[in-house]
């Protein structure tokens, strides 16, 4: 036995009779038939064991047995029944050992092992990555599709399940990349909808935090989560989806068929201190009150900001209150952004204060690094973030702190705060989440989750298939779109667009629209082969005629816009403290240049395709096919290959960095993603590629982080 670890019974009377005393309080709240107060108070019990460094007694791994939190169980000093609890449960997650579920892991497990459809809502430390590992391992089943609400949890869910699966799956996460015979399609609602024609079958469709299909959660991606869950639901033979914090399930066609089981189960206890009374909004005193957290507080913290301003307040709090860390990889974490993106941006100087930011504006690979920094030990200790590390990440947190219950221009709702919370606290990890409230928390509302067709699907809705589910109003709508469109385009035409996913843009009135344009005004459009142009000069024109299509959502003024596409243009050619200066002459900044290269990538290049379709068949063999055009804009204008590499955590500065020295032709547009990345690990494993490009300390870091995520255990 460990000299710094005594057993309860050899340990000091004090700590025996408060372990007694709690457990005969546990074992008659469980006698009660209050599970949930009994579980929450054996996890502060075992914080508590953790804290003094006291081994379990056969009665506390009883009470852990009693509870379902069977994971907990500390085998070497239970009785025979609990180890035997323990060893039961254990099941293949696709680690090198088994892993033991607690007992409501186990019941979706066999639930979905007896091919069960199932709608769960459980907490957010309930460990539900488990499950499907578990029954990807288990099922082995040939083609899985996983649909995440956002790139960042598409990477994450991609690292853990290509370390277990990559020698006997293909996983997918790109847009283009040919299917294998065994496939796991990890993808967001609009990239899973490009696939629509690729995937003829599914044996598992897993939609996780399928709440976000309710457009009183996200407005602007749920019509395209509803469309994706109508579209593949036809061919999956099982459905998993997944959300925190649902009270009921109220009646739709879209979980038609499915059980909705709500869990309350949680593996760590919520410690909440409400401070908001005592700030009522101070500015002064709520930052007072942050850094004092921040100061005595152990373990890391995740602050909730609320709104994008706020992130600059808490970070302008921390400059100038906060001494330079001394850990050497945040120093060189941040000269190296200094260096590659800007001397003057907030980012490198407050993570050299040992804090970091996440948004969901930011290139994929420096939300990553970041993400990989604060789950060192000796990494980041704070972490400020907007509504991104709730549907982005999943990382653990001891602390969770709310600085203002806004969710944009929006009050925070009662969902979205509980959801906040959840990240505080992980199995193993910390037993007990402490939340802290400088900011009153909203009112706390029954979330009942409400899935109704939105009118942007009336383009994609069978008006007979959901004649019960539509409104009389909407009915008349998908007729009247149907009728118009067909007139256009002409019936079959229209229906294999329609099959087929050819339109990317979420608005099929506004697709409508262009398409009248187009048939009224063939002659206004002959020319827009112009955007083939290697020229940006002479684009000009069909940009700011495309963009006005859509008159909002660009982030900036019209002339802004064409302005930055036309420099972003030279992303491959010029870096970017080079492009930043060829912006600035346009007064856009660093913090722009992010949300611009977004819209360039996924709003300018979605509505380009629609054009572009309805081009095609509307005035064909004209020359007016752009696919020359989107081809690069939905690449930030960069290789494809270096885009999706970017997507996988390489930087596209370290990226080019590797091209030159090893002339790898990546311009090439017939080099795929899984080749590239292949000859990248045998380059690296044979001759170290840090070395061969002369490497700084973080990038060495930053590229072993890049490679960890493409390499499976074998």
């Amino acid at each position: 036995m460990n000299n710094e670890i005594t057993s309860a019974t050899e340990n000091d009377g004090e700590h025996v009779v408060h372990v007694f005393s709690k457990c005969k309080e546990i074992n008659d709240l469980i006698n009660s038939d209050k599970e949930d107060e009994a579980r929450n108070s054996l996890i502060l019990l075992l914080d508590y064991h953790k804290k003094h460094k006291i081994h379990y007694t056969p009665l506390v791994n009883h009470l852990i047995r009693c509870t379902g939190l069977y994971p907990y169980i500390q085998a070497e000093t239970a009785d025979w029944n609990e180890r035997l609890i323990y060893d039961l449960f254990k099941v293949d997650v696709g680690l090198n050992t088994p892993i033991t579920l607690h007992r409501e892991q186990s019941l979706i497990l066999k639930r979905l092992l007896n091919g069960e459809s199932l709608a769960v809502s459980a907490p957010t430390s309930f460990g539900k990555s488990f499950i499907i590992d578990a029954f990807i391992s288990l099922n082995k089943p040939t083609n899985v599709l996983i649909i995440v609400p956002t790139i960042s949890l598409t990477d994450e869910t991609r690292r853990r399940l290509h370390k277990k699966y990559a020698a006997e799956y293909k996983i997918i996460t790109t847009a283009d990349v040919s299917i294998s015979q065994k496939n796991i399609f990890i993808f967001p609602q609009e990239r899973a909808i490009s696939y629509l024609d690729k995937i003829n079958e599914l044996d598992l469709l897993i939609i996780d935090e399928f709440y976000k299909a309710s457009e009183n959660h996200d407005k602007e991606r749920a019509p395209a989560l509803l469309k994706a869950i109508m579209k593949f639901t036809k061919i999956a033979k099982q459905r998993y989806f997944l959300a925190p914090n649902i009270s009921t399930l109220k009646s739709n066609p879209f979980t038609k068929g499915m059980e909705f089981l709500k869990l309350d189960f949680s593996t760590v206890f919520l410690e909440k201190h409400d401070l908001s009374k005592q700030i009522n909004e101070d500015p002064q005193k709520k930052s007072s009150f942050l850094l004092d957290i921040l100061e005595n507080t152990a373990g890391k913290s995740l602050i909730y900001a609320g709104t994008y301003s706020n992130i600059n307040k808490i970070s302008a709090a921390i400059l100038n209150n906060h001494k330079k860390s001394e850990i050497t990889l945040l120093k060189e974490f941040s000269d190296w952004l200094r260096l590659n993106y800007s001397q003057k941006w907030m980012l490198a100087d407050i993570i050299e204060k040992g804090t970091g930011i996440h948004n969901g504006q930011l290139h994929r690979s420096i939300s990553q690094i970041q993400i990989k920094l604060f789950e060192e030990n000796n990494g980041l200790k704070n972490l400020i973030s907007t509504s991104s590390i709730v549907e982005g990440v999943n990382t653990a947190a001891e602390n969770v702190i709310i600085w203002q219950s806004k969710n944009g221009n929006r009050n925070l709702k009662d969902f979205m705060y509980k959801n906040i919370i959840g990240r505080s606290g992980r199995m193993f990890k910390h037993f007990v989440g402490k939340i802290y409230l400088l900011s009153p928390p909203p009112k706390e509302e029954d979330n009942e989750l409400d899935l109704t067709i939105p009118n942007a699907l009336v383009g994609d809705i069978d008006e007979t298939e959901f004649k019960n589910d539509l409104t009389p109003e909407q009915i008349s709508a998908i007729i009247a779109y149907k009728e118009e469109m067909q007139s256009l385009l002409g019936f079959e035409t229209f229906n294999k667009l329609q099959s087929e996913g050819a339109f990317k843009s979420n608005d099929p009135f506004l697709i409508r629209d262009i398409a009248v344009d187009i048939s009224m005004n063939p002659s206004d459009w002959l020319s827009i082969s112009y955007l083939n142009s290697e020229n940006p000069e002479s684009w000009d024109y069909f940009l700011y005629k495309i963009i006005k299509l859509k008159p909002a959502g660009w982030g900036v003024e019209y002339n802004k816009f064409v302005s930055y596409v036309k420099i972003a243009s030279y992303n491959w050619k010029l870096t970017i403290p080079e492009i930043l200066r060829k912006l600035s002459k346009h007064n856009i900044t660093i913090n722009e240049l992010f949300e611009l290269e977004r819209n360039l990538t996924f709003k300018l290049s979605s509505l380009l395709n629609d054009v572009n379709v309805l081009l095609n068949e509307l005035i064909p063999n004209r020359n007016t096919d752009i696919s020359p055009f989107i081809y690069k804009t939905s690449n930030a204008f960069l290789p494809p290959i270096v885009y999706q590499l970017e997507e996988y955590g390489l930087p596209r500065m370290i990226t080019k960095k590797i091209d030159d020295a090893l002339n790898l032709d990546l311009d090439n547009e017939e080099l795929t993603l899984h080749t590239i990345l292949d000859h990248l690990k045998t380059l690296n494993y044979v001759f170290g590629l840090s070395g061969l490009i002369g490497a700084s300390m973080i990038e060495e870091y930053i590229m072993n982080n890049f490679f960890d995520g493409v390499t499976y255990s074998q």
